[in-house]
């Protein structure tokens, strides 16, 4: 199980890293995945992970305090906007436009209300 756990962990972190990058991959939960999955496989990637310079904040807040901080909301809320805005631009199905407005909606108001750090 420890293996099945280790592999599912370096995925879902390689997953949150492109989030970084890509705006409809999302980080943070590929993160928390990954940190759960590392602490029931190996105590050396979980640490890694949990010290790393900048990953690691943004997990430690949600583990401790389900918290996200005030520039991962703002950073986050920016990208949902864009990708909207994008879809817009390139003149998206308005059914699609639709299930957008309703799935991001509903993400935006989930960042918006988790506490600040």
């Amino acid at each position: 199980m420890k293996t099945f756990y280790f592999i599912l962990g370096f995925f879902s972190l390689i997953f949150g890293v492109l989030g970084i990058f890509l705006p409809l991959l999302p980080t943070t939960p590929f993160l928390l995945l990954s940190a759960f999955c590392f602490s029931r496989s190996s105590k050396v990637f979980h640490t890694w992970l949990l010290d790393h310079p900048q990953l690691g904040q943004l997990i430690v807040d949600w583990q401790e305090r389900g918290s996200i901080n005030k520039k991962t909301k703002v950073i986050s809320i920016s990208m949902i906007t864009s990708t909207f805005t994008l879809s817009v631009i390139m003149q998206i199905s308005y059914i699609i436009l639709l299930i957008q407005v309703i799935i991001l909606g509903f993400v935006s108001l989930f960042i918006i209300t988790r506490p600040n750090e």
